[in-house]
């Protein structure tokens, strides 16, 4: 109880402190000077006093201190200490102290790291932040007290969600709030340059390391909920656009696109227009994941409210930010229409221009697919799903120009280009077109936009590969995350083109054949863990090429709470990874066996690693020429 109360007044003590911040920076604004020795101060008290919040909802968790009321939900005395831990941010009271926890740690490195930067400018950085800080103080306090009291105090609590007993969900909410949350740092630092017309080369030089690290701690908290889902939820893929999904690859889409246009900006003062708007879009497209995840309007196995009096305070401080945001942008940025004209149709920042409305395209459909059935329901009271077919339909028509238009931008130069001893991209392009019709014939996939898509991804593998070996004075970080980039279409190609699946229901020494696979049931049997016991299926995978496989695919069975979750037995190779899953047929005794081959799964992984390396190194490359 007594770090209940410790953590409920430090979070008073910051949101104190954080009005006290936004009060003298208002007051002294005209003589900043004397406000740079102390803001500093402020905003470390700040942040140490939400690390003694977060702290002491910790403690509560490995303690099992259920007179509080979030641990009484979301753990058990027989849970392991790792996963009470883990338990602290997996829910909804927690996860937004997790929210705050990163928002006051990014503003307290921010003013660390901008020490010359012009004092006015980080003053207002600073105040933009608060308010977004203060409406989270705020929203946590009035609607999502992570220490409410219980009384009498129970004995037990009721256990974290089964799926949510997993490693990788242990890692992934953090790593992707530091995704989510840089934007914020991102958004005020915008706002404040706009205010005082500060939109120029030097600003995104200096902001370009904070999308930076935003972009890769977004895209590896992407990787790791997708790489969760795949082997957790029994799923069998990497991506079903399921709506929290969707969520997090919006403002990775606006996040990717702001980034090239802060490239731009850094060699030309253009597109400052874009810059602001993609700012603001990036920020805003993780708020209101907050708010439909937290609000209990999309439907999702991701989903931790529903509380529509949380989502309502989200939704009208979302806006309330938005409307802030638009009145800076139309009353104080001024476009130089001089500089906005003064592109050559054939130039590297023409290409990412183009490059910049694909990705918005993508963003629109990511948006309708799961917006829309939130307003039909609303308006008509008719229920729909957004499926895998809407997307694909929608995208992958746009995704082939998309990628030769990634291909050909880094081989051309800022300002004017031409096409002179640029004889490799067409050579390159007749060779991937070929080999790509020889690929779709050999495997009986015989369609036009296969051989299409599969040539405009090997176009861009080639381009980027020789890239490496060819170019002078080339950019390693972008070679690296453009190579990756391609690897990852490529692999999802082949994994979509060429996996296959079989779906059937067997008792326990029954076979399978099917016309290059046998399968046969074994035997089933049992272990016992200490806060769940496992059902184990004993497999025998014969596989077309005359291997067997042993494979072992559990039902376990949770005590606290009592649900019953699938766990799948995967084995990965290099070109492959065999995924067997199995279910309880109700009131029979068969088990319904779902038994997948998916090529190129590990390659789909290492890309996406090898696309955030490409941005770490930008980083401390950036950051080895400013010191």
């Amino acid at each position: 109880m007594i770090y209940s109360i410790i953590g409920y007044y430090s979070l008073i003590s910051g949101l104190c402190l954080g009005l006290i911040l936004i009060y003298f920076s208002v007051k002294n604004f005209k003589n900043s000077k004397l406000l740079d020795s102390k803001i500093l101060s402020f905003t470390f008290l700040q942040f140490f006093f939400v690390v003694i919040s977060f702290l002491c909802l910790i403690l509560s968790f490995v303690l099992s201190d259920f007179s509080n009321e979030t641990v009484f939900n979301n753990s058990h005395t027989t849970k392991p200490l790792f996963y009470k831990i883990a338990g602290t941010w997996g829910n909804h009271e927690g996860s937004l102290l997790l929210w705050l926890f990163v928002l006051t740690l990014f503003i307290l490195i921010f003013l660390v790291r901008s020490k010359n930067q012009p004092i006015k400018y980080k003053i207002l950085t600073l105040v933009f932040q608060q308010i977004i800080i203060i409406g989270f103080f705020a929203f946590i306090i009035l609607t999502s007290n992570p220490f409410n009291y219980i009384y009498p105090t129970p004995i037990e609590g009721l256990g974290l969600n089964p799926i949510l007993q997993d490693p990788a969900l242990v890692i992934h909410p953090p790593i992707l709030y530091l995704g989510y949350v840089g934007s914020s740092i991102i958004f005020s630092s915008a706002l404040a340059a706009t205010t005082l017309k500060m939109i120029n080369k030097s600003w995104a030089a200096h902001i370009k390391k904070w999308v930076l690290i935003s972009w890769v701690f977004l895209t590896i908290g992407i990787l790791l909920g997708s790489i969760w889902a795949y082997y957790e939820l029994g799923w069998g893929g990497f991506w079903f656009w399921d709506p929290v999904e969707n969520v997090s690859l919006m403002p990775w889409l606006a996040l990717t696109t702001l980034l090239h246009c802060i490239l731009v900006l850094e060699k030309r003062l253009i597109l400052t227009s874009w810059v602001i708007i993609l700012s603001i879009t990036t920020f805003t497209l993780s708020m209101c994941g907050t708010f439909l995840v937290r609000s209990g309007i999309l439907n999702s196995v991701h989903t931790f409210a529903n509380d529509p009096e949380r989502g309502l305070f989200i939704l009208v401080f979302l806006f309330s930010l938005i409307f802030l945001s638009l009145i800076i942008f139309f009353f104080f940025h001024k476009t130089n229409k001089n500089n906005s004209e003064s592109l050559f149709w054939l130039s590297k920042e023409t290409s990412i221009i183009i490059n910049n409305w694909f990705m918005m395209y993508f963003l629109s459909v990511v948006l309708i697919g799961t917006v829309y059935p939130i307003f039909l329901d609303v308006i008509s009271s008719q229920k729909i799903s957004v499926g895998p077919p809407f997307y694909h339909k929608l995208i992958i028509p746009f995704l082939i120009p998309f990628l030769l238009m990634m291909a050909i931008g880094p081989s051309l130069k800022w300002i004017k280009s031409n096409l002179e001893n640029k004889v490799y991209l067409f050579s390159l392009l007749i060779i991937s077109i070929l080999l790509s019709f020889l690929i779709v014939e050999n495997f009986d996939k015989n369609t036009l936009i296969n051989t299409i898509l599969i040539s405009s991804a090997l176009y861009l593998f080639f381009i980027t590969l020789r890239d490496f070996f060819i170019k002078k004075n080339k950019n390693i970080s972008q070679n690296i995350a453009h190579f990756g980039f391609s690897l990852l279409i490529l692999s999802i190609l082949f994994n979509n083109l060429f996996s296959t699946e079989i779906i059937t229901n067997l008792k326990v020494g029954e076979t399978f054949v099917s016309n290059d696979t046998k399968i046969v049931f074994e035997n089933i049997n049992q272990k016992q863990e200490k806060n769940y016991k496992a059902i184990l299926g004993n497999f025998s995978v014969e596989n077309p090429d005359g291997t067997t496989d042993k494979m072992l695919p559990e039902l376990r069975i949770y005590n606290q709470p009592n649900i019953v979750t699938s766990e799948a037995d995967i084995k990965t190779t290099l070109l492959s990874d065999k995924f067997i899953v199995i279910n309880l047929v109700q009131n029979q005794e068969y088990f319904n066996v779902r038994y997948q081959v998916k090529p190129f799964m590990l390659w789909i992984w290492l890309s996406v690693l090898l696309v955030s390396f490409g941005g770490l190194v930008s980083f401390f490359k950036r950051n080895k020429h400013e010191k």
